[in-house]
C-alpha cells in the first residue's frame, strides 16, 4: 500500500450493535486497524446518531444500530506534526495562547490534531473541552483565545461579534510606508462586507517597513488583502504577496488582544513582548 493515502473516504451504516468501528472500517476501507485507531485519534472519523454528528476518537465506543460511521482520510494531512503554542495564560473558563506559524485555529472534517484548540484540550491541566471563539490565519502567528466552556464560548463571541475586544497586530511589509498618512485607514470591502483597517508605520529598514495594524473589522485573510491592495504586501505572503519568499514565514503577528474579562468582570489586556531582533533577519 502507497505510503500517500489521499482522499480516502468511507461510510458506514451500523446494522448491529454488537459491531466494532474499527473491524467496520477496516473492512471498508482496506487500511490497518494502527492507521485507523491514529485517525480516530487525530479527529478523521465521525459518528452520526440521529441528528447528531461527532467526531469518533474511541475505538472502544458502543455502537447502536443505525449510526453511521464516517471516515475520511489523507495521510497527508494526518501525518503532520503540530507546532507546538505556548500558553500565556490560563483564566478556567478560557486560556491565552501564543499560537505559532503553521497551526491551524480549527480543524475540517479530515482532522484537528494540529489545531489549537485540539492541543488546548490534550495539554492542558486540569483536562477540558476547548471552543473556537476567533481565528488568526493558519500562516500568522500570535495571540488566540480559547473558550472552555460552551457558556464562554457564546459570551467571547459575542465580544468579538460586537467588536469589543481591540485587536493589535505587528506586520513587516514590502516597501518603505514612511510616506504614508500615519496612521492610515482603509475601509475597503471584502467579499462584499465593510472591512475596516488602521496602519500606522513604525520603522523603515532597507526594503521594507515594520508597521503597527488595528482592526475593527474580522474579514478573511483582512490585513492580507488591505496590505496587498495599497502595494505593500506582507514579508512572507505566498497568497496575495508578489515578494513571496519560500524561507520566511509570514511577518504577521497578533501581539495583543484587550477586552472586558467575563470570569473577572475587569479589562484585561494580553500582550507579546516582540523582541527587536525578530526583525533582523527579515529580507526581501
Amino acid at each position: 500500500m502507497s505510503d500517500v493515502l489521499k482522499g480516502i473516504e468511507s461510510h458506514i451504516v451500523v446494522e448491529s450493535a454488537e459491531e466494532n468501528a474499527v473491524d467496520l472500517l477496516q473492512r471498508n476501507s482496506g487500511l490497518s486497524r494502527q492507521r485507523l485507531k491514529s485517525a480516530m485519534i487525530k479527529g478523521a472519523v465521525w459518528l452520526s446518531r440521529g441528528r447528531n454528528t461527532r467526531r469518533l476518537r474511541r475505538a472502544t465506543r458502543k455502537l447502536q444500530a443505525g449510526d453511521e460511521i464516517h471516515l475520511y482520510y489523507d495521510s497527508r494531512i494526518l501525518d503532520e506534526v503540530p507546532a507546538e503554542p505556548t500558553l500565556v495564560a490560563d483564566v478556567g473558563e478560557y486560556s491565552v495562547w501564543n499560537k505559532p506559524f503553521g497551526l491551524r485555529s480549527q480543524g475540517s472534517k479530515w482532522g484537528d490534531h494540529c489545531t489549537l484548540t485540539r492541543w488546548a484540550e490534550r495539554n492542558l491541566q486540569p483536562e477540558r473541552p476547548a471552543f473556537v471563539v476567533h481565528r488568526l490565519d493558519r500562516a500568522a502567528n500570535g495571540l488566540m483565545l480559547v473558550a472552555h466552556t460552551k457558556t464562554m464560548a457564546a459570551a467571547l463571541s459575542k465580544l468579538f461579534r460586537e467588536r469589543r475586544v481591540e485587536k493589535r497586530y505587528r506586520a513587516i511589509v514590502a516597501g518603505d510606508f514612511s510616506r504614508q498618512p500615519n496612521p492610515l485607514h482603509v475601509d475597503a470591502q471584502i467579499d462584499g462586507k465593510s472591512a475596516l483597517s488602521e496602519f500606522s508605520f513604525l520603522q523603515a529598514r532597507e526594503r521594507w517597513s515594520e508597521i503597527d495594524v488595528r482592526i475593527e473589522t474580522g474579514r478573511k485573510h483582512q490585513i492580507r488583502r488591505h496590505l496587498a491592495g495599497l502595494g505593500f504586501p506582507i514579508i512572507g505572503d505566498r497568497l496575495y504577496g508578489n515578494v513571496a519568499n519560500d524561507a520566511v514565514d509570514l511577518q504577521l503577528t497578533a501581539r495583543l488582544l484587550a477586552f472586558h474579562c467575563p470570569v473577572a468582570n475587569v479589562k484585561v489586556v494580553y500582550q507579546l513582548q516582540l523582541r527587536p531582533e525578530m526583525t533582523e533577519s527579515v529580507s526581501c
